[in-house]
């Protein structure tokens, strides 16, 4: 793996002396918000991890190698970047080959968690089932890496943007634990609820921690999603943000946009709609992910 793998000096060190370390991904960075407030973002999202007892690793595919932490100078040129590739699990050879700048997707970061030995890494919010996949089979390829790739993810739930009961079906098909943080039903993301209940609660970093280490000693593949709701002072209004999400969704398909294009499109209508709330609330939630992933990662490292 020295071939491919390079670690910046805090995460090595980190490694070398029995730390936690908690993973990030650098999609939000590129394609999730503006520089430079995404590069601010980012470094106070690895602050907050630091504060709480962990050591963060953006994760990021910089010069054909998966640099696993990034220095200040990496994550200011990354995300100063122009045209840097979205990669998921079927692009990671091509752009190491080919040397390429990639931000690492839900999925790419817990490939790259896993071979680098992290175990906990913090996001936004998971893709899923796309409203309409029963005719556009457009399911992301998160799911299929939760079912098999040995990484615990903290999000605040799905996209509000997906179909969150058919994205809780196909994760339940998977054998893949969803793990409400604090709550009995799945957050969408913007919301801190949705109509979908779901049978496993955590009310600690501990419970999770034991959890994950039984799970993974008894061999069973594949990650777990806890989902914590972005807290109360953040969230948008459910009908409000839900029934701008309709009106997206309605301009998309009547602009045929499709596949990987549907949720930048979306993403960005949805911050046009919400004249710029949404992306407050977007930074919020990945911030209150940090805070409890770093509890985790730490409950797991004991």
């Amino acid at each position: 793996m020295e071939k491919y793998l390079s670690y910046s000096t805090e995460v090595q060190e980190a490694m070398a002396q029995g730390k936690p370390v908690v993973a990030l991904e650098s999609t939000i960075i590129s394609h999730g918000m503006p520089y430079p407030q995404n590069v601010k973002t980012a470094r106070e999202v690895e602050q907050i991890i630091r504060d709480n007892g962990a050591v963060p690793a953006t994760i990021a595919i910089i010069d054909g190698k998966i640099k696993i932490g990034l220095s200040d100078e990496e994550l200011e040129m990354f995300g100063n970047s122009q045209g840097v590739a979205k990669a998921s699990r079927r692009d990671l050879g091509y752009l190491i080959a080919t040397k390429q700048l990639g931000a690492t997707t839900v999925a790419a970061t817990m490939i790259c968690a896993d071979l680098a030995g992290i175990r906990v890494f913090v996001t936004g919010g998971i893709g899923g089932v796309h409203r309409g996949a029963e005719t556009t089979m457009d399911i992301s390829a998160d799911l299929e890496e939760l079912a098999q790739t040995d990484v615990a993810v903290i999000c605040a739930g799905a996209k509000s943007i997906l179909d969150i009961g058919l994205t809780l079906e196909y994760l339940e098909t998977k054998g893949v634990p969803v793990v409400g943080y604090g709550t009995d039903t799945m957050p969408a993301f913007y919301t801190r609820s949705s109509e979908f209940g779901l049978t496993l609660r955590a009310d600690d970093a501990t419970t999770v921690a034991e959890m994950l280490r039984a799970k993974w000693e008894l061999g069973l593949k594949g990650g777990a999603v806890i989902a914590n709701p972005i807290q109360e002072a953040d969230a948008m209004e459910e009908s409000f943000i839900n029934g701008i999400i309709e009106s997206a969704l309605e301009e998309a398909s009547a602009n045929n946009i499709a596949g990987k294009d549907v949720t930048p499109f979306m993403l960005g209508k949805v911050k046009e709609m919400t004249e710029g709330k949404s992306l407050d609330a977007n930074i919020a939630l990945v911030k209150n992910n940090a805070v409890i992933g770093a509890q985790i990662a730490v409950a797991y490292n004991k």
